[in-house]
């Protein structure tokens, strides 16, 4: 009888987000296939779980991936992690998931943390629609021709990025995508958490200074173009401005504030989401 694939999600920064059900199949499969098996040595040492550990990380992972089908098909447990957050979300775990789906072998998720939904969920970006573009391309030809390719994406794009290229994408995304709102999540559930939230433009300046380019990021940006040479004071004042318009020439209050929108180049929701900001704000 084969034995079972467990996809297993550990914290992405604070140790406290490690969950119950997590400690446990960790202890009880037979072994731990990890990205780098010093890292995940920590968190076994921390929780005092002995379990054998193998590697299985990008470069090894078509080999390795044969290898762990085999000891699931001859009934032993396999529990797969990846250095922090989820396996198989921008780290490896797809490919062994795929073949032993293939093989007939029963593939259980453990959730957990996850850097994109951690740092969505307190972006304060729309969150009714993502999209989730991973790394980027280093190369900035590769990288422009991707964010060209997404630029009419009706939903917030979230990327993964590194210290030392956040910058560079900020100026591209910026260029290709025109000004919007984002935002930067660093150092998530760590000591120095940080959300930077503001436009592409002042993020770029920003995060051009290596002071403030550390840590691993997650780069959130809003569906919706700002009308250049306007702020987001003036944009709300005109939304505001439009709806009371519309709804003195007749329409309902959801009429006006679509048909508002419409003229502002921006989705209904969008408008809504704004005009709450603002008043949240006030």
């Amino acid at each position: 009888m084969a034995g079972t694939l467990y996809l297993v999600a550990t914290p992405i920064g604070n140790l406290e987000d490690m969950t119950h059900r997590a400690v446990r199949v960790l202890g009880e499969v037979d072994v731990i296939a990890c990205e780098d098996t010093r890292h995940t040595k920590k968190l076994l040492n921390h929780y005092g779980i002995t379990t054998k550990t193998i590697s299985y990380h990008e470069h090894n992972e078509r080999e390795r991936a044969a290898e762990l089908l085999e000891r699931l098909k001859s009934g032993r447990d396999i529990a797969v992690v990846s250095d922090a957050g989820t396996p198989a979300i921008s780290d490896p775990g797809f490919r062994l998931t795929r073949i032993a789906i293939d093989n007939g072998v029963a593939v259980v998720p453990v959730p957990g943390a996850n850097a994109l939904t951690t740092a969505l969920i307190a972006s304060g970006l729309p969150t009714d629609e993502f999209f989730f573009g991973g790394f980027l391309p280093a190369r900035s030809g590769a990288r422009r021709a991707r964010l060209a390719e997404l630029r009419s994406t009706p939903a917030t794009l979230i990327f993964y990025e590194g210290p030392h290229r956040i910058a560079a994408t900020l100026k591209d995304a910026h260029e290709i995508l025109g000004e919007r709102e984002a935002v930067v999540a660093r150092e998530l559930t760590k000591l120095h958490e940080e959300f930077a939230r503001g436009r592409l433009s002042e993020l770029a300046t920003r995060f051009s200074s290596a002071e403030n380019a550390r840590g691993e990021m997650v780069l959130m940006i809003d569906r919706t173009v700002i009308p250049s040479g306007i702020s987001e004071a003036e944009l709300v004042q005109t939304i505001t401005a439009l709806v009371a318009k519309f709804e003195e020439d007749g329409l309902d209050h959801r009429a006006a504030l679509k048909k508002a929108a419409r003229e502002l180049g921006l989705s209904r929701d969008e408008a809504y989401r704004r005009l709450v900001a603002e008043r949240g704000n006030e």
